[in-house]
């Protein structure tokens, strides 16, 4: 199942995605949820066009957990060795924008870069999570977009600035339910700007598994209902300027689509 978070008229609900496309609304319907979508649900036969609402961010997380330097091709396109153990970093909640939604380009820096990543969003509470009950623990997978101030990274010599400022998480377009563990970790990921591929990788590349993170991250801190966890990107980062338009694809997902705009 596809879950959407969406507004319209002013209210916003949960729908679940009905119909074919990867983030196209022509020809796709929302099945109105009753209530949200952690634990059971119904849904309420009220059908609405996706061409008729605005797609929010499909989860409102309490904390974004992301991991760096978790694809080897990454990590050394950067100059970077691959960490001894995942380097965990967090993403502010005014991070997170949805699709269609503008990234604005930060006025501290001078370069700013994609970095497309498959993002796995909690679906209960939990801590402590043992590798043999991670399934149990997630609600499904979305498409993120882990924007980056690439010259306040390398100048301020941590990163919550530059990974952390306003419009630097896009997620979306909705959450997929519908993928199992094994298959989460080995799934097509690529970004394009203006139409043009930029990266292109398998989960499977990563270093750390999505059990990895889960156990790690939760030998540390509880996780909230509709948490997220950024995994990592692949090789081929780079550059955004202001009128771009950046889409990230997943297999089995959809596609989350921003435009680049000057903050105001």
């Amino acid at each position: 199942m596809r879950i959407a978070r969406f507004s319209i008229d002013g209210n916003v609900a949960f729908g679940a995605v009905e119909g074919e496309g990867t983030g196209d609304p022509v020809g796709l319907v929302l099945d109105v949820i009753k209530g949200i979508p952690y634990g059971d649900f119904e849904l309420s036969g009220t059908k609405i066009p996706l061409s008729k609402v605005r797609l929010l961010p499909p989860v409102l997380p309490n904390k974004v957990v992301a991991i760096g330097r978790n694809y080897a091709e990454h990590a050394a396109e950067l100059g970077n060795e691959v960490p001894e153990a995942p380097v965990a970093f967090f993403k502010p909640t005014t991070s997170v924008i949805g699709t269609g939604d503008a990234i604005e380009y930060p006025s501290f820096s001078d370069e700013v870069h994609y970095e497309a990543e498959l993002a796995v969003v909690i679906g209960r509470l939990c801590r402590d999570v043992p590798r043999d009950r991670v399934k149990d623990v997630i609600l499904g997978y979305t498409c993120a977009n882990d924007v980056t101030a690439r010259d306040a990274q390398k100048r301020e010599k941590q990163w919550a600035r530059a990974k952390g400022f306003d419009t630097s998480c896009p997620l979306g377009p909705w959450v997929e339910t519908g993928i199992d563990l094994a298959r989460a970790g080995d799934l097509t990921i690529q970004c394009t700007v203006n139409g043009e591929q930029r990266q292109l990788g398998r989960t499977s590349d990563m270093i750390r598994s999505i059990e990895d993170l889960v156990v790690h991250i939760t030998e540390a801190m509880t996780l909230l209902p509709g948490d997220v966890i950024l995994t990592g990107t692949p090789a081929g980062v780079g550059p955004l300027n202001v009128g771009d338009e950046v889409a990230v694809t997943i297999e089995g997902i959809g596609t989350l689509t921003n435009k680049v705009i000057k903050r105001g």
